[in-house]
């Protein structure tokens, strides 16, 4: 006797993660990040909605990558822990670098060069 889940495919298939050149997870054959899907999901944004916002992504992957986070929240948590630690690392050495630039200093050097138009009311 025949049973109503013949041919139904009940295996497991591995989410749609793949981990890039960075070592930043990815969704997807796209560029969108698990960072990305989890923040927005974590934000209150559906499936239906992160589709719509980023067309590279299939609704089906992102329901998988959801169900995967959901199943494995500590590990995907430690996981955007160490990137938001790895670019907090970057984020500082990029300004240790380069000191910040204050408005006036900013303003001051566009009008060095010619960008900024006159100010209104100001007799030249």
């Amino acid at each position: 006797m025949a049973s109503p889940a013949d041919g139904l495919p009940l295996h497991a298939e591995p989410p749609p993660l793949r981990v890039d050149p960075g070592g930043a997870v990815r969704v997807g054959a796209g560029r969108v990040t698990l960072d990305l899907v989890v923040g927005q999901y974590e934000n209150g944004m559906s499936p239906e909605d992160l589709v719509r916002a980023y067309d590279t992504l299939s609704l089906a992957d992102i329901h998988a990558v959801i169900a995967y986070y959901l199943r494995h929240r500590d590990a995907v948590r430690a996981y955007l822990t160490r990137r938001e630690a790895e670019a907090a690392a970057l984020r500082a050495t990029i300004e240790a670098d380069r000191p910040r630039v204050s408005r006036d200093e900013l303003l001051a050097r566009r009008a060095a060069v010619g960008l900024l138009p006159p100010r209104r009311g100001v007799r030249q």
